[in-house]
């Protein structure tokens, strides 16, 4: 995994606290994979992530590496962009991942029943702006960006307000090397 470009993440964890946001650069899937790996085990039934970032970023294979990392027998994670929403059956509970992309109105969102999800399982939305005013305050925010010159990059941006997420940050960040 490379350094982050935030000095914050690269801390000793006697440092200063991570303050949100916190921005870091993947330069390649596996970079990707490992982070979503780290913040899987920091995962709690009722934690929401919303994956932000446009078509090709890195939302899915960021999902997929974190699902995969909580199965006790990691099996295929398709895509949810056809059918919305996959649940699956991790030690800690239930998992669910949306994409919210086709979707235009509320209604529409409340009909997969994922408000309810927020309350009891460990959900990951990706196109959360479908949410609006129904976005879970609570939630970390992870925003994917390409990089113009480096085709297997990614910069990601996690922003939070929830003081849960402080000191799981800061745990990642002093796991990362």
């Amino acid at each position: 995994m490379t350094k982050p470009s935030d000095p914050a993440l690269s801390d000793p964890p006697s440092a200063t606290p991570t303050q949100s946001p916190v921005s870091c650069q993947l330069t390649s899937p596996e970079a990707t994979t490992e982070l979503a790996k780290q913040l899987a085990a920091q995962l709690q039934p009722g934690d929401c992530l919303l994956l932000e970032g446009p078509i090709g970023a890195g939302k899915t294979h960021f999902s997929r590496a974190l699902i995969q990392s909580l199965m006790t027998h990691p099996e295929d994670v398709p895509s949810p962009t056809f059918t919305l929403v996959q649940t699956y059956e991790v030690p800690s509970g239930e998992l669910w991942h949306a994409d919210l992309y086709r979707l235009s109105a509320l209604e529409e969102i409340e009909e997969l029943g994922l408000f309810e999800a927020f309350d009891d399982a460990i959900c990951l939305i990706e196109w959360p702006d479908r949410l609006a005013e129904l976005t879970p305050t609570h939630a970390l925010h992870l925003e994917f960006s390409l990089d113009p010159a480096e085709e297997d990059c990614r910069h990601l941006t996690l922003t939070w307000s929830d003081a849960k997420w402080q000191s799981r940050m800061d745990e990642i960040a002093h796991d990362r090397p």
